[in-house]
């Protein structure tokens, strides 16, 4: 982030940290008002609604989407998939189809960084990778399609493999921002 603003000085940042401020898990009430169209809706669906379209209004003003994250048992965490349940949602953020899910958000380019302990996409490969072919679907299925992955692995090799992987993130980042919005 701090790349970014050094770049565009003028550029809003808004940073919502998923660690510290987990969205609530999706619960009955959720979810009954998810599915429920619009015009239906009174104000204890809105209500149930209201951290979603949140999230969902910060995604539609975004015009880069930046994801940071943990690589957790193989997926993506706990933190991360609540905030993908507030956003991927029926008649709002993508429309079903009999040719299947239609994506309605506008394509923004999107950086994703994850970071693993161990290995998964060079040698020496010790564990499947769930969460970047899980992220590019999930995030096609709203509408983004210019997703860019960069994985920063052997983080708990020590503090060398720290410096490196970190080293190489800040490489990929200067070649992946956008140089004007």
């Amino acid at each position: 982030m701090a790349r970014l603003a050094a770049r565009h000085p003028s550029a809003r940042i808004v940073t919502r940290d998923l660690a510290a401020d987990p969205p609530p898990y999706v619960d009955e009430a959720r979810a009954i008002a998810m599915l429920m169209p619009a015009e239906q809706r009174g104000a204890h669906e809105e209500a149930a609604l209201a951290c979603s379209e949140t999230l969902i209004g910060e995604l539609e003003a975004s015009d880069l989407l930046v994801i940071s994250t943990p690589m957790h048992n193989y997926s993506v965490p706990a933190p991360l998939k609540a905030w993908i349940d507030h956003v991927v949602r029926i008649r709002r953020t993508f429309r079903s189809t009999p040719e299947g899910k239609v994506g309605m958000l506008h394509d923004r380019p999107t950086l994703v960084v994850t970071a693993a302990g161990g290995f998964h996409s060079t040698e020496p490969a010790r564990q499947p990778d769930y969460l970047t072919p899980y992220l590019r679907a999930i995030l096609a299925t709203i509408g983004i399609h210019d997703v860019a992955f960069h994985n920063l692995e052997g983080m708990g090799r020590g503090p060398e493999a720290v410096a490196r992987a970190l080293e190489g993130a800040r490489a990929w980042l200067d070649e992946q921002l956008p140089p004007g919005f």
